[in-house]
């Protein structure tokens, strides 16, 4: 079967990734990757993967208000915060409230020669790690928007395809048409308890899920 560009980066990580013992779980993975999508690909990759978008467009809505209680988040049918309690949930909020302020100025502004940047991890909030999602930058160019994000360390199974909806739906924000959204990944990687199941979706099964690995 035709493979999309995240599956592509999920195949390359199989086939050509090195090995590496942690905390949460030995790895497969590669650094300094690259992944670009226009709005076709974006297309692709959400009718042929399994994404909750519903939760993650409530858990987008919930960080950038700025919501800290851990409950909001489970009274919206999202539960993958259950398992840090409140630290780590409260350092997104801190960094994602600052986005509707800027997407608004970027809509006033317009301004073709301004890049417009989201720092997440530049405050003092209390958390147990820095955010996986470092820096997402806009910039208006020919009267479309270029999405670029910065990712220091990206679960490709779960966090990747999240990372990747939640900077569309970032871009539907923007009164520009989207051109690009561009990935830099420091670091990729597949858990050694989800190859299993990431082969099985590379053959086309569906219905496949994954382990969160804390």
């Amino acid at each position: 079967m035709a493979r999309n560009k995240y599956h592509q980066i999920l195949a390359r990580i199989l086939d050509t990734g090195k090995h590496q013992i942690n905390k949460k779980g030995n790895i497969t993975y590669l650094i300094n990757e690259q992944l670009s999508l226009s709005p076709a690909d974006l297309l692709e990759i959400f009718e042929g993967h399994g994404l909750a978008r519903r939760k993650l467009r409530s858990e987008l809505r919930l960080f950038m208000s700025g919501e800290r209680s851990v409950e909001k988040y489970r009274e919206a049918g999202i539960n993958w915060w259950d398992y840090c309690g409140s630290i780590l949930v409260n350092s997104y909020p801190t960094y994602f409230e600052k986005l509707p302020p800027l997407l608004a100025r970027i809509n006033s502004e317009r301004r073709p020669s301004k890049n417009y940047v989201l720092f997440l991890g530049a405050t003092e909030a209390e958390s147990s790690q820095a955010p996986c999602l470092s820096l997402v930058q806009f910039q208006i160019e020919d009267g479309e928007l270029v999405v670029s994000a910065y990712q220091r360390s990206s679960d490709a199974n779960l966090g990747l395809p999240a990372d990747i909806y939640h900077l569309y739906l970032m871009a539907r924000h923007i009164d520009f048409p989207l051109k690009s959204i561009t990935l830099f990944l420091g670091n990729v990687h597949v858990y050694d308890n989800n190859i299993e199941n990431t082969r099985r979706l590379l053959a086309g099964e569906d219905g496949v899920k994954f382990e969160l690995n804390v």
